[in-house]
C-alpha cells in the first residue's frame, strides 16, 4: 500500500539557522543600546559635592542611633550639599542656611496649617534649650504663605520661646527642598552638618526632645565641634 499524501516541503536549513540568528542579532542589539543609554546617563549623573563624602561617613556611624523615636530619619547615602535656602529672621532680615556654616543644623519646615507640625514645635523648642549653643541649632522655617502674624502669634501662645522665627512666605524653601527630593510633605526636618550637608533627613515628626534623638543630635554635633 503506497501512501499517496504528498509530503510537504521542509524549511531548508540555512533558512531555519537564520531565525534564532536574527532574534539573537535583535537581542544583542537592544543590550547594547540599553548599556550605552544607561552608561551614558550614569557618565552625566552628578556624582555629589565631594565635601559632602564625611557627611555620608558619620550618617553611616550615626545609623545604628537612628531608632526608637527617630526611627524615620533616612540617613544619607550619597553625598548632597543642601541648595542655599533663603528666608527671613524675626526681624524681617535676609538669612541664608549657609549663615549657619560652622554648626550642626536640624532644619525644619512647618506652618500653622500642618497639624503634626504645631504638635512637633514643643519638641522642637525643648531641643533648642537642651543642645542649642556655638555648635549645634534648630532652625525652623515657617512657611505659612497668607497671615503672616498667625505664626508668631502660635509661638507665643504655646510658650515657644527658645526656638527662634524664621519664616518664608513664598514657600520657596519647600519648593527647593523638593528640587532635591528632601520634601516630601509637611513637617520636613533635615539634619544638616556644619559644611551644609546632608546627614539625614525625616518626612514626617518626631519626638526630637526624646532621649533618642538628643543621643544622636550629640553624636552628629561632636565630630564638628572637635574639627572647630
Amino acid at each position: 500500500m503506497t501512501n499517496d499524501m504528498p509530503e510537504l516541503p521542509s524549511p531548508p536549513r540555512a533558512a531555519t539557522r537564520r531565525i534564532p540568528l536574527a532574534i539573537g542579532a535583535v537581542l544583542i542589539a537592544t543590550a547594547i543600546g540599553l548599556a550605552v543609554v544607561y552608561g551614558l546617563g550614569g557618565l552625566n549623573r552628578p556624582s555629589g559635592d565631594a565635601a559632602c563624602r564625611p557627611a555620608v561617613e558619620l550618617a553611616r556611624k550615626l545609623a545604628p542611633l537612628a531608632h526608637g523615636e527617630v526611627a524615620a530619619l533616612t540617613m544619607a547615602t550619597a553625598p548632597l550639599r543642601l541648595p542655599d535656602l533663603a528666608f527671613e529672621d524675626a526681624a524681617g532680615k535676609p538669612r541664608k542656611l549657609s549663615d549657619w556654616r560652622g554648626k550642626t543644623v536640624l532644619l525644619n519646615l512647618w506652618a500653622t496649617w500642618c497639624v503634626p507640625c504645631r504638635k512637633e514645635m514643643p519638641a522642637l523648642d525643648e531641643l533648642q534649650g537642651k543642645l542649642g549653643d556655638k555648635d549645634f541649632e534648630v532652625v525652623a522655617v515657617n512657611i505659612d504663605t497668607r497671615d503672616p502674624e498667625k505664626p508668631k502669634a502660635f509661638l507665643k501662645e504655646a510658650n515657644l520661646t527658645r526656638i527662634g522665627y524664621f519664616a518664608d512666605q513664598k514657600a520657596k524653601v519647600f519648593q527647593d527642598l523638593k528640587s532635591v527630593g528632601r520634601a516630601l510633605g509637611m513637617p520636613t526636618t533635615v539634619l544638616v552638618d556644619a559644611q551644609g550637608c546632608e546627614i539625614g533627613t525625616i518626612a514626617g515628626p518626631a519626638e526630637w526632645a526624646s532621649e533618642d534623638a538628643i543621643k544622636l543630635i550629640k553624636a552628629a554635633v561632636k565630630p564638628a565641634a572637635a574639627g572647630s
